[in-house]
């Protein structure tokens, strides 16, 4: 049984399982501004959409402060921590569910442990200064991703001689650096970064090749949510993902991931439990 301390919480990895995204942000690219009410977080609508995820099935919320669409707009620390704690606070104190926290900022990495947070996950991998002696001081988990550039340039004209191997590359080199700094192994987790960095094409390769990244041996995490790949595939703008988005997720899943980053729970998880079933019928 593959098992993450996350702080207090064991997580139970030897199935997928599916992190509901929780995004107290104005401008983030599919659900921004949900959560917010006169500018600042509702944490009502917090509590009502954390409830609404774990009864549903989710067993991770993920949340974030800041935006990483394509071309945000950087966020103050000072303003990321009053998105962020309440929230953290909040959930912690009303559920039974493993917070993930979705930030490259040291303050907010520290101050989210202490709230009750039990996994880090950086899109930009613990390279802001003072954001990997954060996360080994928090002793939790931690997610590391791949992203050529950063979210205000990323999408501008990425180019791979072979994206896979140089996604492989990353994770594999950042993950021994994290391991010299004192993480343990088996407490880093890998996200391919879908749509960070990467034209549809390279997508769909990391998509058709991810067991490969699975055979690394560390557990994976799919972020395949309304991507634009979806988009660009199916002709189907962001409110019209659902099918392509849960069908990604089983792929993923069917080709070894272990957390599944989604805004569709429900969705989600009914789709793994009659993959899971018609899998136990064999």
């Amino acid at each position: 049984m593959t098992v993450l301390t996350c702080g207090d919480r064991i997580l139970d990895l030897s199935e997928p399982v599916v992190m509901g995204i929780l995004n107290a942000t104005p401008d983030s690219f599919s659900d921004g501004g949900q959560l917010l009410q006169q500018g600042r977080v509702n944490i009502d609508a917090v509590l009502a959409r954390a409830e609404q995820m774990i009864r549903a099935g989710a067993q991770i919320l993920d949340v974030g402060g800041e935006s990483t669409r394509p071309g945000a707009t950087p966020v103050v620390v000072d303003e990321e921590l009053q998105r962020v704690i309440p929230v953290v606070e909040a959930i912690a104190r009303e559920f039974d569910v493993v917070i993930s926290v979705d930030t490259s900022s040291p303050e907010v990495m520290t101050a989210s442990a202490e709230a009750g947070a039990g996994l880090l996950n950086d899109v930009r991998s613990f390279h802001r200064e003072g954001a990997l002696l954060a996360a080994v001081s928090s002793g939790l988990p931690v997610c590391i991703m791949h992203m050529q550039g950063d979210p205000q340039t990323m999408q501008n004209k990425p180019a791979y001689e072979s994206v896979v191997d140089e996604v492989m590359d990353f994770l594999l080199t950042r993950s021994d650096e994290l391991q010299a700094a004192g993480i343990p192994k088996d407490q880093i987790l890998f996200d391919p970064g879908y749509g960070f960095g990467k034209t549809p094409e390279h997508n769909l390769q990391l998509i058709r090749r991810l067991p490969e990244i699975v055979a690394a041996g560390y557990p994976v995490l799919a972020g395949l949510s309304r991507k634009s790949v979806i988009g660009h595939v199916l002709n189907r703008k962001v409110d019209e993902r659902l099918a392509g988005s849960v069908s990604a997720s089983l792929l993923a899943a069917q080709s070894g991931a272990k957390i599944l980053r989604v805004h569709d729970v429900e969705e989600t998880v009914d789709v793994l439990k009659f993959w899971q079933a018609v899998a136990a019928a064999e």
